[in-house]
């Protein structure tokens, strides 16, 4: 039996792998359960993501994870390897290629850590490549015509703009500013509004189910649970869609500048055709509500939402996994 090859979405949030001739066969979360004391490592994925914020002293619940690159090179690994064998890709006699997308600004030394976890967790050949360029690819755009195509890639830790002509990336910005510093900015101002601690996953649940960064695009209401900084005791309070735009509103406004920045630096041609194609959101952030809504308005150009976003990178990977041989390849030294 022949080692089959697989692409990887190594999100800061969640890992999604596709294999070839299969499809995307594993969508888990960029979690591992540790225990503190023998660093043995105790869960991955969705049983570990169940841990967070609810383990006792000894285990910790790490994202190995951040900002889109490697925050814990041997958990990074340990996840990995968890994931492949878990999918059973590896051939008696040989090891399965594979292809790992990455942000578009990140260092040498950090291309070198992925490359290096990727291939200790089983992977013979690794290739790298720029994850706007994938997902791109997955979203249905043909990036391979002399034409403009932009997309924007918002995942867990990374926000990539790219603007993509001729097969490749023609201007591209990279910013820190994603789905988890959403979360964190819901946590904070439910803290400063209401002197209340609520956990990573309640603000999740609060940007899933009322967030809105569109004035006036949502009007519902949650109720959620959460820790009374001055009693310390439990307490209930209501949030609505207004006050979460309030609270999202400085986040979102960075990735509108990014946005910005980049057809700025577009020669004219492409622009022009931007104007005819529209943008295309992809990753998960793209299902934050009226973001598509507050681009359109801000860049004056059609916005348009990836039919699954967050699968968009992972089928970019199947679909360049197949093109393989004619792809212009990035493989590191």
């Amino acid at each position: 039996m022949f080692a089959r090859d697989i692409g990887i979405d190594l999100g800061t949030a969640n890992v999604l792998i596709h294999v070839k001739g299969k499809g995307i066969v594993l969508n888990e979360p960029s979690v591992v359960a540790l225990d503190k004391n023998s660093g043995k490592v105790l869960a991955v994925g969705e049983e570990a993501r169940r841990m967070v914020g609810r383990t006792p002293g000894n285990i910790v619940a790490i994202r190995p994870l951040k900002d889109g690159v490697i925050a814990d090179f041997e958990v990074t690994e340990a996840m990995l390897k968890h994931f492949i064998n878990k999918l059973n890709v590896k051939g008696l006699l040989s090891k399965p290629r594979m292809l790992i997308c990455c942000p578009t600004n990140i260092t040498s030394v950090e291309q070198k850590a992925i490359r290096e976890a990727a291939e200790k967790s089983g992977g013979k050949n690794v290739f790298l490549e720029e994850e706007p360029k994938v997902a791109a690819i997955g979203a249905g755009m043909d990036i391979f015509q002399p034409y403009g195509n932009m997309v924007v890639d918002i995942g867990g830790g990374t926000t990539d703009v790219a603007v993509l002509s001729m097969g490749d990336i023609v201007t591209a910005s990279s910013i820190k500013m994603a789905g988890d510093k959403f979360d964190l900015e819901i946590l904070n101002y439910i803290k400063r509004e209401y002197k209340m601690l609520i956990g990573e996953r309640t603000a999740e649940d609060i940007k899933i189910n009322v967030a809105t960064v569109f004035p006036g695009g949502r009007n519902e209401e949650i109720s959620i649970r959460g820790r009374d900084m001055v009693t310390g005791l439990p307490r209930t309070i209501t949030v609505n869609s207004k006050e979460v735009e309030d609270a999202l509103r400085e986040s979102v406004a960075v990735i509108v500048q990014a946005a910005k920045s980049v057809l700025e630096r577009t020669p004219p041609e492409l622009s022009a055709d931007i104007i005819d194609r529209g943008v295309i959101l992809t990753g998960g952030g793209a299902l934050l509500h009226g973001l598509d809504q507050l681009l359109a308005e801000e860049l004056k150009v059609p916005v348009l939402v990836a039919e699954a976003p967050m699968d968009c990178v992972a089928i970019g990977t199947g679909i360049m996994l197949d093109n393989m041989d004619r792809i212009s390849r990035k493989k590191l030294v």
